[in-house]
């Protein structure tokens, strides 16, 4: 970060090869995840998901990562090759996409976390790094990864997991662990029906973030040992968390803490309609948790060349309030309210927008009203729709979320649906 002296941990993360995991379904996401992975959906105006975590890498000076992709992977892979293709190859920096291989006897998809990074362990061990560093693609947060490596070769620990203070009911979809006074972890459970609380606090608990560190070599170990198991799910949570605890050997907690603005511990996990949608909407809240206009910590993205916003006509008679607009958006005589429109997003006159989501490429026709409503990418309202003020309707031919709100993408809209390739927020 801008003005901290210069970090010993340096050492530690030109030696740190970054694995990062995106080849999830992201099926709790529904429509948005129709074409394409959950790291590649659209976040905050203008990035992808899996920014947040490349970003991360890069500012913690990691630049030697891979991301194991699966699913739905070719806007990922696209957006990757486009926004992320800027290291430099002769300082030995690197985003190595890797798909799955299905190089295995059984010629299988991954089974569990750690099964995708076995099939590529070969990909991994060829890089000879000291440590690797095992992040997910789907979270939304800052965090100095090289803080994490530093704490880890303190502690002498085998491997170390990031972790995170959630509500308790929260907690029951997070791996929840118990720690001793020197932060090694003594007790874990994944995705427990009864989350124990921390000691102090009964109304939250310590959860996994899903990040860990670990040597090479105990990686290597690891992995080999848990793939030859045939009664384990080959995931880290669910199976090499538990066999190391049940072996005594040490885990250590990283304490997460933002490195920037906002919320001490933001973290987000933004599996949900309602999740998502919230977390967009807490951006342009009047202090937002999360500062992503900090420039000692930028958040990187790709986007094509656009054109500056532009407003037409408004005057007196169209209201702009807590609404984030980006390139490209053209909005003609309307009122928006707690809204964010991606890029090239087109409002035609006499629309009332409000707690609205407009991914890249949507158009929304003259006299609409939307409440509380996620339009996928290239989206087109037609004139005069009104979505989101009458519930009952709404259901009868869109998906409405937990939470209320109304999810739309172009088959719903009986548009030509389907994947878009080389279309922006595809």
């Amino acid at each position: 970060m801008q003005g901290k002296p210069a970090r010993f941990v340096s050492r530690l993360t030109s030696n740190t090869l970054a694995i990062i995991l995106a080849g999830g379904r992201g099926s709790r996401l529904g429509l948005l995840t129709d074409w394409r992975t959950k790291p590649a959906v659209p976040f905050g105006g203008k990035f992808r998901i899996i920014d947040f975590t490349l970003s991360n890498c890069v500012n913690s000076d990691i630049r030697r990562i891979c991301v194991l992709t699966q699913y739905k992977s070719h806007s990922l892979i696209q957006h990757l090759s486009q926004g992320w293709n800027h290291f430099n190859a002769e300082h030995g920096e690197f985003v190595d996409i890797v798909p799955a291989q299905q190089w295995m006897d059984d010629d299988s998809w991954y089974q569990g976390t750690a099964d995708a990074v076995h099939q590529t362990l070969d990909i991994v061990e060829s890089y000879a790094p000291k440590f690797v560093l095992i992040l997910a693609g789907d979270h939304v947060y800052n965090m100095d990864y090289g803080e994490m490596l530093a704490e880890h070769v303190e502690s002498g620990a085998d491997f170390t997991i990031a972790c995170n203070m959630v509500d308790l009911e929260a907690a029951k979809g997070f791996g929840v662990m118990q720690v001793d006074d020197n932060g090694d972890i003594i007790d874990f459970e994944e995705k427990p029906e009864n989350p124990k609380p921390v000691p102090g606090k009964p109304d939250q608990a310590l959860a996994s973030m899903g990040i860990y560190v670990f040597s090479m070599d105990y990686l290597h170990e690891q992995l080999l040992r848990d793939a030859g198991d045939e009664n384990s799910s080959h995931d880290f949570g669910k199976d090499i968390i538990p066999y190391a605890l049940s072996r005594k050997h040490q885990i250590h907690a990283h304490r997460f803490s933002n490195p920037t603005g906002g919320q001490a511990n933001y973290w987000r996990d933004v599996g949900t309609i309602d999740a998502y949608y919230d977390a967009n909407m807490e951006l342009i809240t009047a202090k937002a948790p999360i500062d992503i206009y900090d420039t000692s910590w930028p958040i990187m993205t790709y986007q094509p060349q656009l054109p500056p916003a532009e407003f037409v006509g408004c005057g007196h008679r169209c209201h702009v309030e807590n609404t984030m607009v980006s390139g490209g958006c053209v909005i003609r005589r309307s009122n928006l309210a707690e809204s964010i429109l991606y890029s090239n997003v087109k409002v035609h006159e006499d629309c009332d927008l409000e707690g609205v989501l407009a991914l890249p490429g949507c158009e929304i026709g003259a006299g609409s009203k939307l409440k509380n409503v996620i339009l996928d990418n290239q989206c087109q309202v037609p004139p005069g729709s009104i979505i989101g003020l009458n519930m009952e309707a709404d259901r009868e031919k869109y998906h409405i979320s937990e939470g209320g709100v109304v999810v739309l993408n172009r088959k719903s809209l009986g548009q030509n649906a389907g994947y878009q390739p080389g279309v922006a927020g595809s």
